[in-house]
């Protein structure tokens, strides 16, 4: 299954809520994405279904292999282009912004030559 930029924004956020709070719920989702109750389940729902996610019996949302490989590939790509952006001399706040529209259409060629970019001038 193919995600979406939507999908993948909804497991960076599971990814780095967990690290922040160890137990997620949708509720805590839906709070940190500005989102309704009934978009995340539906969204939750899609996740499960497309074994992205799994959702306990006390509704803890935990990433599954595949979720947790895109989470951490998409946190990356943010933490990467936010930190070069603001190199550059971008303003903490249009770094990010621009940094979670560009995660989600980046190649991997061109993520990686930025990263090795980075990396060298640090």
């Amino acid at each position: 299954m193919v995600l979406k930029e939507s999908g993948e924004m909804y497991l960076e956020t599971i990814y780095v809520l967990s690290k922040q709070k160890g137990f997620v719920r949708a509720i805590d989702v839906g709070a940190e994405l500005g989102y309704s109750k009934p978009s995340v389940s539906r969204a939750m729902s899609i996740l499960r279904d497309g074994g992205f996610v799994t959702v306990g019996q006390d509704g803890g949302i935990k990433l599954t292999e595949a979720g947790l490989e895109v989470a951490e590939r998409t946190y990356e790509r943010h933490t990467v282009l936010s930190e070069l952006f603001m190199r550059l001399g971008v303003d903490e706040e249009t770094a990010v912004n621009d940094a979670c529209k560009i995660e989600h259409v980046i190649s991997p060629v061109t993520f990686n030559a930025l990263k090795k970019h980075l990396k060298d001038y640090s």
